[in-house]
């Protein structure tokens, strides 16, 4: 920090949270700067600037970035605490960890893969709409989804006013009994409840969403509440495809 930057960036930076969260928690007036609690991001600050995070001063991120993935169960939130006292992500983790921030959420009813990183502009890079990043998710539903509308989701479709990019569906049969369909849908941007929003919209019940797949993390045989972390190797080779 040789030069003033934006007091997001400097947390972001510090592998803290992404910059738009920061935002959001100086906002909350969780970030006192030289003594004076913030209620705005915009300010500069520089390394003789004193910096506390809930009361915690801010320290230099690590080395290197770190990226973990986490298998969801459905029923947590993803989030450090909820005021409902409903479980948390967090809560589930193993307690000796380097602080990790999430790398986009999933719902309280979806499951599956999680990424978490120690590094917050990483982070915010990951979920980015500009990064195109596909996710993939298995989809168990009420209904049917005709070959129409696959065509009609994979040209992309506008619901509310809102755009959704391109879905890539591919369904993979009948449940036993016949009640419910299964598909994998693979997008790429990731809005809030995108999936069960882009089902919906032709009148069909998501009743189970799984995350498979973010870039090139797979969720694997990896338990349910189960931590891994990814090698490091692999973690700068993916870096270096971003730039």
């Amino acid at each position: 920090m040789s030069k003033p930057i934006r007091i997001a960036k400097a947390m972001a930076d510090a592998g803290l949270c992404s910059r738009r969260e920061a935002e959001r928690w100086i906002e909350a007036g969780r970030v006192v700067l030289n003594g004076k609690t913030l209620d705005t991001p915009a300010v500069t600050v520089t390394e003789a600037d004193d910096i506390q995070v809930d009361g915690n001063p801010l320290q230099n991120k690590p080395d290197q970035p770190r990226i973990f993935l986490y298998n969801k169960p459905s029923g947590i939130i993803c989030s450090a605490s909820d005021p409902e006292g409903r479980p948390t992500v967090f809560e589930k983790l193993p307690k000796k960890l380097p602080r990790l921030i999430l790398v986009g959420r999933l719902d309280l009813n979806s499951e599956g893969l999680l990424l978490l990183t120690t590094d917050g502009e990483l982070a915010g890079t990951l979920m980015h709409p500009s990064t195109n990043i596909e996710r993939t998710y298995k989809v168990r539903f009420r209904g049917d989804l005709t070959d129409a509308q696959i065509k009609e989701l994979g040209e992309g479709i506008t619901i509310e006013g809102i755009h959704f990019r391109p879905a890539k569906v591919n369904l993979l049969g009948t449940t036993r009994g016949g009640s419910n369909n299964w598909a994998t849908v693979t997008i790429t941007e990731g809005k809030n409840r995108e999936i069960r929003r882009l089902f919906n919209h032709f009148g069909l019940q998501v009743n189970r969403l799984i995350r498979l797949q973010y870039g090139p993390f797979e969720l694997g045989d990896l338990t349910t509440n189960a931590l891994k972390e990814i090698d490091q190797a692999t973690v700068n080779n993916f870096i270096a495809t971003l730039k």
